[in-house]
């Protein structure tokens, strides 16, 4: 649990909090829940099945979420760690999602906002020792014009597209290398999760852990690739933390291999170690009146500082990455597989006219 608790008259824990972290579930007979983490154990939540659902209750009666979520808690309870290792028959979600309508959830993220993430960039694209890519440089924009003063409009950073709310996977699931792919790496960073109110204003919900997932050896290749290495499944969660401030996290990312951890770096993000504030970066993502859309949803990642793939380190199958940020609740787990199939010719049928 996160901040103080109180105990109320009608038998309910209420919280009163900094930060609130949730999790969303699902059982094959129950269906769909929220829970409150309350570290050893979650707390569910009655009356909404989703994050997502719960958001735009609040702004449709001009609530805040905590008073929702207080609003919604069960004595209803279930042991966290059997939940988290997988041993119940409550599966973790994705932190957020839409599950009523995946496509109007956008998911996306910004590059090129951490030095070491342009460092990487550059050696896969360098030609000559002294010159630098147009990565570097667009980093080096972000240097220099990436945290304007307030009211003022900054540089903008790189953008990419990963797809719907259906690439999204939680904790515990597996992250895919499809028969068209042609490597799999994680990338540790934190996801901001916004909703779109009925007037077109965006609403930041908060944060949580993430594991972008690209395919490195075809962005290698050449940096026009950039845009389809993304086009891969990616993991959030397990938690979504309401209230975080994004200003200082850091944290660790492993790589297990048959059980042993092959590969751990220490990461960071945060404004302090990033070229643009969150403030710019919000403001480029959303300037595009197609990501204000009335309801709409967005999983927007905000880069990384490191990732195995630049240290040479090549994943294999079944092999488990790890994420952990401080303060962002428990690690993000997910196994690589690569796909044993074949790549096959998909081909488009005419309408007939």
């Amino acid at each position: 649990m996160h901040g103080k608790k109180l105990y109320s008259k009608a038998g309910i824990y209420q919280y009163i909090a900094d930060m609130i972290h949730l999790v969303q579930l699902i059982h094959p007979n129950e269906g769909r829940r929220i829970a409150l983490v309350d570290e050893a154990r979650l707390i569910l939540l009655d009356n909404h099945y989703s994050v997502y659902e719960l958001a735009q209750e609040a702004l449709k009666e001009g609530k805040k979420l905590g008073a929702c979520i207080d609003a919604s808690l069960s004595q209803g309870t279930l042991d966290y760690e059997k939940v988290y290792e997988c041993k119940s028959d409550w599966q973790l979600l994705p932190a957020f999602d839409l599950p009523e309508n995946p496509a109007a959830c956008i998911v996306s993220g910004t590059g090129l906002t951490h030095k070491s993430s342009a460092l990487n960039r550059q050696s896969m694209h360098q030609a000559e020792q002294h010159e630098l890519t147009d990565s570097m440089q667009m980093y080096q924009w972000g240097v220099e014009g990436g945290k304007p003063s307030e009211n003022s409009i900054g540089i903008q950073a790189e953008w990419f597209y990963k797809g719907q709310a259906d690439v999204l996977r939680a904790h515990g699931e597996a992250l895919e290398v499809p028969s068209f792919g042609e490597d799999g790496g994680e990338e540790p960073e934190v996801a901001g999760i916004y909703v779109v109110d009925s007037h077109g204003t965006p609403r930041r919900l908060g944060f949580c852990t993430a594991n972008e997932f690209s395919d490195h050896k075809m962005e290698k290749k050449n940096y026009l690739y950039l845009a389809p290495s993304k086009l891969r499944n990616c993991a959030i969660g397990p938690e979504l933390v309401l209230g975080h401030d994004f200003q200082d996290i850091s944290g660790k990312v492993r790589i297990y291999r048959e059980g042993k951890s092959i590969w751990t770096k220490e990461i960071h993000t945060g404004e302090k170690y990033m070229a643009h504030s969150l403030a710019n970066l919000e403001y480029h993502h959303f300037k595009y009146p197609g990501h204000r859309i009335p309801f709409q949803a967005h999983v927007h990642f905000f880069g990384a500082d490191a990732f195995s793939f630049g240290e040479q380190i090549q994943l294999e199958d079944k092999d488990l990455m790890e994420v952990h940020w401080e303060g962002m609740g428990r690690a993000l787990r997910n196994t690589l597989h690569i796909s044993s199939e074949k790549e096959k010719m998909f081909y488009i049928r005419k309408m007939e006219v």
